[in-house]
């Protein structure tokens, strides 16, 4: 069973979520990585190192900007000229956005929002949380190829050591795939790692008060060397912006810790962090839902609790 893996990069390097997909597909089987870009050839050893057999690379100027028409030209290329079984997607916006639009070039079977997938009966299975998570459900495809699109967090990255052979692929693009220009791209200004990318999470909620508050999640993340992360209520009353939101309406994320401050934990926000490693939660009431699954809590005011345990992080750290 062969699958294809989106290995989406920034930066020079590719991305955590595309790399745990990547181990995933290669536990089923062969797994092939396609990077697209411009000057991304140097990228296909470390798909290799992940677990990548063949890397399939296409390395034009028309993929220089982060559109994803052109990037379905090329993947529905490599899928059709490679009788490719399989093809999977980490979560992202880019991402997100060619999984659909490839569905419909390939005329193709999508299954989105996965936690897993597994080989069976000679096809895969694939299972996706419903019901905010409450129901795990199975489902299938009834053709190939097989496009699967696999939440945030949903494998952690392998480092095989292997090598993939390298196959660069001069792709053809269609005229209205090329039409548009990408005129400018915006960055949100961030400090420390990003939420989908960090083992450490410090999370702010509405009982922190207000935004001016946040700057205690904010030094706690700093001292922790973790990013800053959000709820749904904050983001809405415009205390913190959208790309910290963790939750059903917001990002999946799986750190090694997650520290709750001043969180309630509603099943909205249980959805978007319930696989961390460690959750630690911090908040007033002691019959806060957050205190059902977190794995250690600590009852009390916020505001002398999180600068006092900054302080004992930072010590302990020298």
């Amino acid at each position: 069973m062969t699958t294809l893996v989106f290995l989406e990069h920034h930066e020079g390097e590719l991305q955590r979520g595309s790399l745990g997909v990547l181990a995933r597909a290669a536990q089923l089987g062969e797994a092939h990585g396609a990077i697209l870009g411009s000057g991304v050839a140097g990228l296909a050893e470390q798909a290799g190192r992940h677990g990548a057999s063949r890397v399939y690379v296409v390395d034009d100027p028309a993929l220089e900007s982060p559109l994803p028409q052109p990037r379905v030209d090329a993947l529905a290329q490599i899928v059709r000229d490679n009788g490719i079984e399989n093809v999977f997607f980490g979560q992202s916006v880019l991402a997100a956005d060619l999984a659909a639009a490839l569905a419909v070039r390939l005329d193709a079977g999508l299954n989105w929002q996965l936690v897993d997938v597994e080989a069976r009966d000679g096809g895969l299975v694939a299972k996706q949380p419903v019901l905010q998570d409450t129901v795990l459900v199975e489902s299938g495809w009834s053709s190939t190829p097989r496009l699967a699109l696999f939440r945030s967090g949903a494998f952690d990255p392998q480092e095989t050591g292997g090598s993939a052979e390298v196959e660069n692929v001069s792709a053809r693009f269609e005229d209205f795939s090329t039409a548009a220009t990408m005129v400018e791209q915006a960055h949100a200004e961030e400090t420390g790692p990003s939420i989908e990318e960090a083992d450490v999470i410090v999370a702010g909620g509405r009982g922190l008060g207000g935004p001016e508050n946040f700057t205690l999640v904010e030094e706690l993340a700093k001292a922790l060397g973790g990013a800053v992360a959000a709820t749904r209520a904050v983001v809405d009353a415009g205390w913190y912006p959208y790309s910290t939101q963790v939750g059903q309406t917001g990002k999946t994320v799986s750190p090694k810790l997650y520290v709750a401050v001043g969180i309630s934990g509603a099943i909205q926000h249980k959805v978007g962090m319930q696989s961390s490693g460690t959750i630690v939660a911090i908040n007033k009431d002691p019959h806060a839902p957050i205190f059902e699954f977190a794995d250690l809590g600590v009852v009390g005011d916020l505001h002398q609790v999180v600068p006092r345990l900054t302080e004992l992080v930072r010590s302990a750290r020298g």
